[in-house]
């Protein structure tokens, strides 16, 4: 399988040449030139695989350059109950993501009960793997520059931390994620991870990583990789779980589900909608919002238009807090038709502080056919929320996840089984379970006390240049 970018002015490349360079050389993302199909028999093939060989079955349609005992060995080292260990004594771990049922018809995919205690370890634990894997072929090393809203950062510390030859830069707004986020990352002590927060929103760390790696002379004489949701080797582990959560929502192939997704950088809805290219019976995906609604305007009126920094707000869901999502250009993509050079127009539109509305155009009505819904949730929403689920199911859910279940108990059709997505563990957000609950959420024993230990981290205003010098200063010569 070959890999085009969005942008159409990049040469296809097979999945290991993507897998450690993130963005496309022409400031695009990767995707497959098409879709692999899912048929009806593999359906019924996959419905009761564990995860690991579910995950071995999907993600052999997308990395075929990798021996098929290579990859499954990568696959079932780290889809274990051991690494996914970490969350609630009721789940059961050799599910990997068990789906908790509130009433019929109305699920939560578990997500969160990896090493970091949020949905980005599904993805990230294998990337590191296939890192790792892949720098062993090729005799090479790897400087990770990624930015983080809240849990890629972790999740991706905790997955690379110690790994030969990879060194991990990760930017955060500085001050803007919840004190259990920041302990998670700033505790770590590691040689290879370094950690920088940025005076400003997510977005501008953001921006930084994307002109870094538009730098392509630097980016190759340095070794920059990524490993933010722009990296394909995330979006298509993902891709893994929509299947999980169909099969055990469902009792046969006949039926059709609903997808509830708390959204920030369009990464894992992007995913979603990938599945259902495959062949996934998805009825309905519901993107959630919280007050950062770009995202829900697009799909409500057909405007695409992000905001600057000083119009993003700060809110209780904060790995949401972004207004320009990245992996949206994947999904506009192919509502265009796949034409790149559409996508450059729009983008340059974008990346001139612009936006762009097909409200009335083709693509307006092309839209309908990929079956999204949208709302936003507010901090009273979630609060309300929150205590709704816990006082009628005796179940604690995050923030964002209660962005997910408010948004998607509001736009499901009728009788489609609702699946929401959980986005992480309540102890992540304690500040706003206890206004919430007025109680503080259970956290695994290992990480009691985690906010009081040193922290690691420097300050640094969202400037490019001294950002490369950090850099370069901190990279082996």
């Amino acid at each position: 399988m070959k890999y085009i970018s969005t942008r159409g002015n990049a040469p296809a490349k097979t999945f290991t040449e993507i897998l450690l360079g993130g963005l496309a050389p022409d400031g695009g993302l990767y995707l497959p030139e098409t879709y692999p199909q899912v048929t009806r028999a593999e359906l019924d093939a996959w419905r009761n695989l564990s995860y690991a060989d579910l995950a071995f079955a999907v993600l052999s349609k997308f990395a075929t350059d990798i021996p098929a005992a290579d990859l499954r060995a990568i696959i079932s080292k780290t889809y274990t109950a051991e690494v996914y260990n970490k969350g609630r004594a009721d789940s059961d771990f050799e599910q990997i993501t068990p789906l908790r049922t509130l009433e019929k018809g109305v699920h939560i995919l578990e997500l969160s009960n990896g090493p970091t205690l949020a949905f980005k370890d599904m993805a990230m634990q294998l990337l590191g793997n296939l890192f790792e894997y892949a720098l062993a072929k090729q005799h090479d090393e790897l400087n990770i520059l990624g930015a983080t809203s809240g849990d890629t950062g972790s999740a991706a510390e905790y997955a690379m931390r110690g790994k030969r030859g990879i060194r991990v830069f990760m930017l955060s707004p500085n001050g803007k994620m919840s004190a259990f986020q920041r302990a998670q990352m700033y505790s770590l002590q590691d040689e290879n991870i370094f950690n920088i927060a940025i005076n400003g929103m997510f977005d501008d760390a953001q921006d930084m990583v994307k002109a870094v790696s538009n730098d392509h002379a630097y980016k190759a004489a340095h070794k920059i990789g990524t490993v933010n949701s722009i990296n394909w080797g995330r979006v298509s582990a993902q891709i893994v779980y929509y299947f999980k959560g169909y099969f055990a929502a469902t009792q046969s192939n006949d039926e059709q589900v609903a997808f509830s997704v708390p959204s920030g950088n369009f990464g894992n809805i992007c995913a979603g909608h990938i599945a259902r290219m495959m062949g996934l019976p998805i009825g309905q995906l519901i993107l959630a919002t919280n007050e950062n609604d770009v995202l829900d305007e697009f799909f409500s009126t057909g405007l695409y238009k992000p905001r600057a920094t000083d119009h993003t707000y700060q809110t209780s869901s904060p790995s949401m807090d972004i207004s320009k999502a990245s992996n949206f250009e994947r999904f506009v993509f192919d509502l265009v038709g796949r034409d790149g050079a559409k996508v450059r127009e729009f983008w340059s539109k974008v990346d001139a502080g612009g936006s762009f509305d097909i409200k009335g155009s083709d693509y307006w009505h092309a839209l309908q056919k990929f079956h999204f819904s949208s709302g936003k949730s507010s901090h009273f929403d979630r609060l309300k929320t929150i205590r709704g689920v816990f006082e009628e199911y005796g179940v604690m859910v995050d923030p964002h996840t209660a962005d997910g279940i408010k948004v998607g108990m509001e736009q499901r059709r009728p009788n489609l089984p609702l699946i929401c997505l959980e986005t992480a563990l309540p102890a992540k957000f304690e500040e706003t379970m206890i206004e919430a609950l007025s109680r503080k959420p259970e956290r695994p024993a290992a990480l009691e006390g985690i906010e009081a230990l040193p922290q690691k981290c420097v300050v640094m205003d969202a400037d490019v240049v001294k950002l490369k010098t950090y850099l370069t200063s901190h990279l082996p010569r």
